[in-house]
């Protein structure tokens, strides 16, 4: 095969790829996760099983890409957390933005979950992205706070890399908490642990709780 067939066909795939995670993301937003069978996910593409499970090895890694391709979504669309450093007010709102959205696509919340508990399993194709995003997102926490207790705007009580994971560990047990009790205000109460932590230090100029409408 020509080198130039043999390139077209491979972006042809890699953009067949993109539509399937594309839709199949909008599939699980809009039906949930039980309405995310690879069958389902196949016709909403126009694809059959073995079609669709053409471009992946896996349900799981099929599974596993479309929560990248979550991430990647909300970093370019809601101005999420990104791996560069970033001021503590900026990732409390880019934080904050996210938890709020996911509040309203319950379907990719409880992928999430679930897939987060098979991936503690070495073997599991989701593990190397759970790792790998965990530390992604304790680093860019563990910076900003860092550098806001070294200026003094945060409390220095306890370490950044344990705050970090703090914050961490509250988001995806919140998230558990949610799926049993859907009016659980997920991002208040982060928003709220964020301004608990700033009103840990002294000064006039301490930032509280915001208002109701500054959540919004």
């Amino acid at each position: 095969m020509p080198k130039t067939t043999r390139r077209g066909a491979y972006a042809k795939g890699v953009a067949k790829r993109e539509e399937i995670l594309t839709r199949a993301l909008e599939v699980i937003a809009r039906e949930g996760y039980h309405g995310a069978s690879v069958k389902e996910l196949a016709a909403a593409v126009g694809l059959s099983q073995a079609g669709l499970l053409h471009y992946f090895d896996s349900k799981e890694e099929l599974f596993t890409e479309i929560l990248r391709k979550r991430d990647d979504v909300d970093v370019a669309e809601l101005g999420g957390i990104a791996a560069t450093p970033v001021d503590l007010e900026a990732v409390r709102d880019g934080y904050v933005q996210i938890i709020r959205h996911n509040s309203r696509v319950p379907g990719v919340v409880e992928l999430f979950s679930r897939m987060a508990v098979d991936a503690a399993d070495p073997q599991h194709p989701a593990h190397r992205f759970f790792v790998e995003r965990n530390a992604l997102l304790r680093g860019v926490f563990a910076d900003a706070i860092a550098r806001a207790q070294a200026a003094g705007e945060l409390t220095d009580a306890v370490d950044a890399q344990t705050l970090a994971r703090i914050f961490q560990a509250v988001a995806d047990g919140l998230q558990l908490q949610w799926m049993l009790e859907p009016e659980v205000d997920m991002p208040a109460i982060v928003d709220d642990l964020f301004a608990a932590l700033v009103r840990g230090r002294s000064g006039p100029d301490a930032t509280g709780p915001r208002a109701p409408e500054q959540r919004a």
